[in-house]
């Protein structure tokens, strides 16, 4: 059985969807602006424009400290203005910044695993902020039902003014002595104070089953691509092993992607030492080949993609669909088809820089392409499965022909 890789270092492979930074033009206009208005005064001090570095964003800021009319963002504020609007004149969607509480909330996610009172956070159409537990969380022992509204974090309302990351990470925490949070939520018409002590999360990446249609077929959704998901993988095909399906559904619908070196994990599971992506970067190529020993290398596969199947996902498909292992079912994939590195930057932030392009073992791009599937279908307008139906129906007569 072949070991799963951990995570190590502050600089990971991720494959991820992205948002573009906003620009700082405006701020630049209003210093020309400015200095038209005002052609040589005295009191207003320039910086000599070098070769190096960024001397006019001095200039501009010596410009705004000394007339700007209203009181100036932070000074953290402007520097992450800066930042984003340097980053957006690569005009890569993928190359991006984020701030302090939405980077620890990514790199919880791609770690699986975190410490807090396990719940899931959305914001409804209200502006409220709706929990819901995790089976056997810290949240569900205290009494949170699924479907509460947050109403307060340690006494401090939440409202619409806050944002969904920096809530989530306040019912986040070390897990040590007495560490935790006091949550007020209103249930059942009724509000609910409760203090809930931190512990170790782990969050599913992988959720497998024996299909209710056909027992000979077995069903493995992959949620998500974090440090956990190749041995959750490999439990799952062990489990199934054990009740002897013969065949295979792989569900990477909705899955945008996760960590590179454990998508390779997660295709070694399916491929038998064959090439799964070639990686090419500024002056070089790699190629990713398959480690031997997967646990479901010989048997049928149908994988369910759609348009929202993205980056490591992607990979994992093309690979099995150019090695001859399984078709494709469903809708054209989003075409993420860029590796970016992540940058973890000093005060807690993080750059997100694109590194290097990959391609199927077949060398079909993926970038702003995606994969078409071999049988290609539209979404069932009433929310039926109809993919799902497709999958077992073609898993079903390839068995009979074998």
């Amino acid at each position: 059985m072949k070991s799963t890789k951990q995570s190590t270092g502050v600089i990971r492979p991720i494959l991820t969807g992205a948002t573009l930074g906003v620009l700082l033009a405006g701020v630049f206009v209003l210093g020309f602006y400015v200095r038209g208005l005002f052609p040589d005064p005295v009191h207003i001090q320039t910086v000599p424009i070098e070769e190096a570095g960024y001397p006019l964003i001095d200039e501009v800021q010596g410009l705004i400290d000394q007339i700007y009319l209203r009181e100036q963002p932070d000074y953290i504020s402007r520097q992450y203005g800066a930042i984003r609007g340097m980053l957006s004149t690569l005009e890569d969607p993928n190359t991006f910044f984020i701030d302090p509480p939405v980077a620890r909330s990514e790199a919880d996610a791609l770690a699986g695993t975190y410490g807090g009172i396990g719940v899931l956070v959305n914001l409804n159409e209200l502006g409220q902020f709706v929990v819901y537990p995790f089976d056997d969380s810290p949240a569900i022992e205290a009494g949170i039902q699924q479907g509460a509204i947050l109403v307060a974090i340690n006494g401090t309302p939440i409202s619409i003014d806050n944002s969904l990351d920096s809530v989530d990470q306040m019912l986040r925490g070390e897990v040590i002595d007495d560490n935790g949070v006091e949550v007020t939520v209103r249930q059942n018409d009724e509000e609910l104070t409760v203090f809930i002590a931190f512990d170790v999360i782990n969050v599913p990446s992988v959720i497998w089953r024996v299909t209710d249609d056909d027992t000979r077929i077995g069903y493995v959704q992959l949620l998500r691509f974090t440090a956990r998901t190749p041995e959750e993988l490999e439990t799952a095909l062990q489990e199934l092993n054990q009740t002897d399906v013969e065949a295979l559904i792989i569900d990477m619908r909705n899955n945008s992607g996760g960590l590179l070196d454990e998508s390779i994990d997660v295709a070694s599971e399916f491929i038998n030492r064959s090439v799964v992506i070639y990686e090419v970067t500024q002056d070089s190529e790699r190629t990713f080949n398959a480690e031997q020993g997967g646990l479901a290398t010989d048997i049928p596969l149908a994988v369910l993609v759609n348009n929202r199947t993205a980056s490591a996902a992607e990979l994992v498909a093309g690979a099995i669909r150019d090695n001859d292992r399984g078709i494709l079912i469903g809708q054209r994939t989003f075409g993420k088809g860029t590796v970016q590195q992540i940058f973890a930057l000093s005060d807690g932030s993080s750059v997100h820089i694109t590194s290097a392009e990959w391609f199927t073992p077949d060398r079909t791009p993926i970038a702003g392409v995606g994969l078409i599937p071999d049988i290609e279908m539209i979404p069932d307008e009433n929310g039926r499965d109809v993919e799902y139906g497709e999958a077992i129906r073609y898993l079903q007569t390839t068995l009979e022909t074998e």
